[in-house]
C-alpha cells in the first residue's frame, strides 16, 4: 500500500527540503594552494638570511682581526697598554670601561624602572598613566648625541661640583675608600657614563616592565588585596612572580643597549686608553668610543686588526649576555612548568 504524503510535502524531495534557500553558500578557499608553500618558504628563507649575516660578521671580524690575533693572542684581553706609535696594543681598559660603565648604569636602571612600572600599574590615577607613560617613552627617542652633548656641557659640571669634589672632600684621606673618587674634578669618566646610559635605558626597561605587570590577571591582585595584602605584597608575592622572566628580559635588553651605546659614551668618558686607578670618577675608555675615535684614522695594519679585535671582543660579550639570560629565562620557565 502506498504511502500517503501530506499534501505540503508532495513532490519535494527531502534533500531540497533540508537546504534552505537563505543558507549562505560554503565559500570557495581564494588562496591558492602555493601561496602557503611561498610564504612558508620566504619566513624559512628571511630566518636564514638573518643567521647567514651574522655568520658573515663573525667572519668578518676574524678574518679582519686575525693580525692582532696572531701577535698578541688572548694576552691582548688583559694588557691594558694602547701606544699605536709603537705598535702596542691591548684592551683591558677598554673592556673594563665598558663593562663598568653598563654594570653602573644597570644599578641605577633597574631600581628607576621597577619603581616607574609600579607607579603606573598600581598607584597611579587614571588621568596621570597614560601622559606619565608616553613622556617615559619618548626619552627613548632623544638621538643619543643629544645625551652626550648634555652629558658634557650641563651633567658634567653639575657631578663635578656638587658631588665629586664633596666626596673628595670627606673620603680623600680615607685609605682605599678615598681611591674610589680620586682623579681630576671635571664630571667626565666611568660614573658619568654610567649614569647617562641608565638614563637611555630606562625607557626601554620601564616599559617593558609595565607591559608585563598589566599583563597579571586582575583577578590574582584583587584576591590579594580582598586578603589584606598591602601594595608591596601583591608586588612582590603575586606581580613579580607571575612575570619574572618579562623582567628578566626587559632588564637583558636595556643592558644589551648599554653596551652598545657609542656617542653618548664617547662625550662623556673621558676617552683615555690608560687606566690609572679604578676610580669611578677617572677618565676611561670603552670598546665603542675607541671604535668611534680611532677607526677612521687607523692606517691598516696592526693598529685597524686591533680595533677589529674589539669589535669581536665586544661582540661576543654581548652575546654571552644574551646566552646567559636566555638560559636564566628558559630556567625560569621550567621552574614555573614544574610548580604547576
Amino acid at each position: 500500500m502506498a504511502a500517503i504524503l501530506p499534501a505540503g510535502d508532495a513532490g519535494i524531495d527531502r534533500s531540497e527540503q533540508q537546504t534552505s534557500p537563505m543558507s549562505p553558500k560554503p565559500q570557495r578557499r581564494r588562496v591558492a594552494p602555493w601561496a602557503d608553500t611561498l610564504f612558508a618558504a620566504l619566513s624559512q628563507g628571511a630566518a636564514w638570511l638573518t643567521l647567514a649575516l651574522m655568520v658573515g660578521i663573525i667572519g668578518s671580524l676574524i678574518v679582519g682581526a686575525a693580525p692582532a690575533l696572531q701577535a698578541f693572542g688572548l694576552g691582548f684581553l688583559t694588557s691594558a697598554e694602547w701606544d699605536p706609535v709603537q705598535e702596542k696594543f691591548g684592551g683591558l681598559v677598554m673592556i673594563y670601561g665598558t663593562l663598568a660603565s653598563s654594570f653602573i648604569a644597570l644599578i641605577i636602571a633597574v631600581p628607576v624602572s621597577f619603581g616607574i612600572a609600579i607607579f603606573l600599574t598600581e598607584l597611579s590615577p587614571s588621568w596621570l598613566k597614560r601622559p606619565l607613560g608616553i613622556a617615559i617613552e619618548l626619552l627613548a627617542a632623544v638621538p643619543s648625541i643629544v645625551y652626550g652633548m648634555w652629558g658634557l656641557l650641563v651633567f658634567g659640571p653639575i657631578l663635578a661640583t656638587f658631588v665629586q669634589q664633596p666626596l673628595q672632600a670627606m673620603f680623600g684621606s680615607v685609605p682605599y675608600l678615598g681611591a674610589l673618587f680620586s682623579g681630576p674634578p671635571v664630571g667626565i669618566g666611568i660614573l658619568s657614563a654610567g649614569i647617562i646610559l641608565a638614563i637611555m635605558i630606562i625607557p626601554f626597561i620601564a616599559s617593558v616592565m609595565r607591559d608585563v605587570f598589566e599583563v597579571t590577571p586582575p583577578m590574582l591582585k584583587e584576591s590579594a588585596y580582598g586578603l589584606g595584602a598591602t601594595t608591596w605584597e601583591v608586588v612582590s608575592r603575586v606581580v613579580l612572580p607571575y612575570t619574572k622572566t618579562g623582567v628578566v628580559g626587559g632588564i637583558m635588553l636595556g643592558l644589551g643597549r648599554a653596551l652598545g651605546e657609542t656617542m653618548a659614551v664617547t662625550f662623556v668618558i673621558g676617552n683615555m686608553s690608560q687606566l690609572n686607578s679604578l676610580s669611578v670618577f677617572e677618565a676611561a675608555n670603552s670598546i665603542t668610543s675607541t671604535l668611534a675615535n680611532e677607526f677612521a684614522e687607523a692606517g691598516e695594519g696592526l693598529h685597524q686588526a686591533s680595533l677589529m679585535y674589539l669589535g669581536l671582543v665586544l661582540f661576543l660579550i654581548t652575546f654571552v649576555v644574551l646566552s646567559i639570560s636566555k638560559l636564566l629565562l628558559i630556567r625560569l620557565k621550567k621552574n614555573e612548568g614544574a610548580r604547576s
